[in-house]
């Protein structure tokens, strides 16, 4: 392994002093750089995600361009029931679709904890090619979803901005829901742990839909399992928990050993450090949205963010995914209002 250039992001989630603020972007890798589009338009969505070479290259393009300080690889959270058995298709500009979700006790025999080196060793090649492509120019950030919020896409069979189905099915058939979260939960342990022993840096957990839930449900549907992941991976590599609008819960959060808690915008950085507490880092909160702006205002807001989070133990990044409208020169001026950022 190639000693690392940059290594500002992981020095930042061990709590070290560095002399500016790391900053990488939800979805950097993808729909609002040209490059990519380029891609897209000559491969399938899970083409792009199976092949290593498309998923390396389209994983350093936000290297390369925008400059940012750490590089996430180019996959998707639903690789993961589909090597689970589901069918998972991926309609453009429409969302993920899986025609046979998950009803009943009997469902879960079509589904398996499968050898995650036969059924997603294409990921595992992709981040070795990546590794070797970078040159330790920045570390490398492996991801999957949190085992609550691919519940909700392996029940609903289709995205949701409320996931009822997926709520109803935990609530009416709660030993079904455990016994598919433990599925999930175990198939995800061992495809992060084959990440990082292909090189990934840091993992970070997508809870997208943690925001769903009241504080108990938020425990015991979806923080009993992504606690197990923390658990096993702490010592291998730190861990990122980015659970969307689960703010009330970061407390909680913060005693799982994970190094990261992602926020959103809807949280201030006060209020959030005061519920985390002083031993973790924090990551975000701009509001992609805000990515549309006048590039001075960006400017200026990405000071106030700075500002609020303060020194140390924060990495810069959006409260969500960069948004497929965001003009390229306006990621760059926010990436580069950071870089150029000093505490005084």
């Amino acid at each position: 392994m190639s000693t690392l250039q940059n290594d500002l992001l992981l020095r930042t989630l061990r709590g070290e002093k560095t002399e500016r603020t790391p900053v990488w972007m939800m979805r950097q890798a993808g729909r609002y750089l040209p490059e990519y589009m380029v891609l897209r338009n000559k491969y399938g969505f899970f083409e792009r995600c199976q092949t290593p070479e498309l998923a390396c290259e389209i994983t350093l393009q936000p290297v390369d361009i925008i400059g940012v300080d750490a590089a996430i690889l180019f996959s998707d959270i639903l690789v993961v029931p589909q090597a689970m058995g589901l069918e998972v298709q991926l309609i453009e500009s429409q969302g993920p679709i899986l025609p046979d979700p998950i009803k009943t006790l009997a469902d879960l025999k079509r589904i398996r904890v499968p050898e995650v080196d036969e059924s997603l060793g294409y990921v595992f090649d992709a981040i070795k090619m990546i590794k070797k492509e970078l040159h330790g120019r920045v570390p490398l950030i492996g991801f999957a979803g949190a085992p609550w919020t691919l519940l909700c896409y392996m029940v609903q069979g289709k995205g949701s901005k409320t996931f009822d189905e997926a709520k109803t099915f935990c609530y009416t058939q709660p030993e079904v829901a455990h016994q598919l979260l433990q599925m999930i939960t175990d198939t995800t342990i061992k495809y992060l742990q084959g990440q990082v022993k292909a090189g990934a840096d840091t993992i970070q957990i997508f809870d997208s839909w943690g925001g769903l839930l009241g504080p108990e449900d938020f425990e015991v549907l979806s923080l009993q399992y992504i606690r197990q992941i923390v658990t096993t991976l702490k010592d291998l590599a730190p861990t990122i928990i980015f659970a969307k609008g689960a703010w009330q819960s970061l407390d909680k959060m913060a005693e799982t050993g994970a190094a990261g808690l992602g926020i959103d915008w809807c949280i201030k950085p006060q209020t959030a450090r005061q519920f985390a507490g002083k031993n973790i880092t924090l990551q975000g909160n701009y509001d992609p949205a805000k990515l549309l702006s006048p590039i001075p205002i960006i400017k200026k807001e990405v000071k106030a963010m700075l500002d609020a989070f303060g020194p140390g133990r924060h990495i810069a990044n959006l409260g969500h995914g960069i948004l497929p409208n965001v003009p390229v020169d306006h990621a760059r001026a926010f990436v580069d209002a950071v870089k150029e950022y000093r505490f005084d």
